[in-house]
């Protein structure tokens, strides 16, 4: 355990959902999956209009190394294969499936047979696994390293955004599936120390988790501090193990792996059953819902769809957010379906969804101060207004993780992780020049 956690901040938690059950939801006419979600390659399809397709049925083949395979969510007719405009403003290919009612699942679906670590990584590709908690990062890519090397695997079940409960849902409702796939990495990285972190704001999923694991060799559940962003993959790895993840480096780099404590149950559940990812548990909340839930639904499934299964909305909301409130990515309609690593769906009304005007910088240094890694937000913002790459770089700009922090503290309200975003790609694009 670090001596010293990194420089966090506290937010409101907001977490409204923390002691309901998740519910399933059903009679969805159709869902429309795109062939990106995830970080690399799109997916190819591999139907077309007219095919009928059960649960779990390959519908997109992984587009290259880094990319991961896509599944059929539902039983039915494929309807359209045709390109769709992203909330990120990219597009891709996506195949809308018509239900036929009946839920039935590809007969073909089997456990997989784990031989060796080739066999293990395999099987994590074919699952459809990538990161659950929001970066999409393709799970297979990252456990394909040299287990020799591994010396730390973090499961993050932080959550440190407000409002999100899905994570803890997953780990106090599915313990089994999380048992299974802390197996599975016990036999194929004996070596590694499994450490779980957790915000002790739960309490619940703490004690599940120590009681599940109790009988797994090198394996923790380590209390955190509840605070922002103690779920940054780099903040979690220094507040772990003393680690420090330098620029330009990944967490294998410093003998580390970090998965999602929702992306491991899904790995435990995949081991015991075959069946690939076709669901994911959804937090939804924010002051323009009726009825704030965790919600089981399927990918693919339409934002507008999920929150009207869901009890639906008091009000008309300015803002609607794929995740929470200081990372989320607001979408431009309803009509945007829910991809594999959406762990949440907030709905703002027009007062909350309001963004205040900015002002002056006064120099007070907060957002400094608020940084985990005590980089010079202001500095930053003045660089990239000048495009001044050499600048950006000496500020170590791709160091930011774009957590938000810096904004939440500034007084003046600056738009700072929209500079943030900006000077990363004028740098990208200078470099490529």
């Amino acid at each position: 355990m670090a001596a010293k956690f990194l420089q966090s901040i506290p937010v409101p938690h907001h977490k409204n959902t923390q002691g309901f059950f998740p519910v399933r939801l059903t009679d969805v006419k159709s869902v429309t999956i795109p062939m990106s979600m995830h970080i690399g390659a799109p997916a190819k399809p591999v139907v077309k209009p007219g095919d009928h397709v059960k649960i779990g049925q390959l519908i997109g083949e992984p587009g290259g190394f880094v990319s991961a395979p896509v599944h059929a969510s539902i039983s039915g007719t494929v309807k359209k294969v045709e390109p769709m405009l992203l909330s990120n403003g990219g597009s891709c290919m996506a195949v809308t499936i018509e239900s036929d009612g009946l839920n039935e699942f590809d007969e073909n679906l089997k456990p997989p047979v784990l031989t060796d670590m080739d066999s293990f990584i395999q099987a994590v590709r074919d699952s459809g696994a990538v990161g659950l908690g929001g970066a999409g990062f393709p799970t297979s890519v990252k456990l394909k390293v040299d287990p020799d090397k591994v010396d730390y695997i973090l499961i993050n079940g932080a959550e440190c955004e407000p409002y999100i409960t899905s994570d803890s849902h997953t780990m106090i409702d599915n313990p089994d599936r999380m048992y299974a796939g802390l197996g599975a990495l016990k036999r194929f990285y004996p070596k590694a120390h499994i450490i779980i972190g957790i915000e002790n704001n739960k309490k619940k999923a703490i004690e599940v988790m120590r009681k599940y694991t109790d009988d797994v060799d090198n394996c923790d559940v380590v209390e955190l501090p509840s605070s922002y962003p103690q779920g940054g993959e780099k903040v979690l790895i220094y507040n772990t193990t003393g680690r420090m993840v330098p620029e330009g480096k990944l967490p294998f780099d410093v003998g580390c792996i970090v998965l999602n404590a929702t992306t491991l149950s899904f790995l435990g559940k995949y081991l015991l059953t075959g069946r690939p990812l076709t669901t994911k548990c959804v937090t939804i909340d924010g002051s323009a819902v009726k009825e704030p839930k965790n919600v089981i639904a399927y990918i693919g499934t339409s934002v507008r769809d999920v929150v009207e299964l869901a009890g639906g909305l008091k009000c008309e909301p300015g803002k609607v957010l794929y995740g929470g409130p200081m990372m989320g990515l607001a979408m431009p309609d309803m009509d945007q379906p829910v991809l594999k690593n959406t762990n949440a769906l907030l709905f703002f009304d027009e007062k909350d969804a309001k963004v205040p005007e900015p002002s002056a910088c006064i120099h007070c240094g907060r957002c400094v101060d608020a940084c985990p890694l005590k980089l010079m937000p202001t500095e930053l913002e003045q660089a990239c207004l000048a495009r001044d790459v050499d600048r950006l770089k000496k500020l170590k700009i791709n160091l930011c993780m774009e957590c938000g922090s810096c904004a939440f503290v500034c007084p003046a309200k600056r738009n700072l992780v929209e500079s943030h975003k900006l000077a990363k790609i004028i740098v990208r694009e200078a470099d490529t020049k």
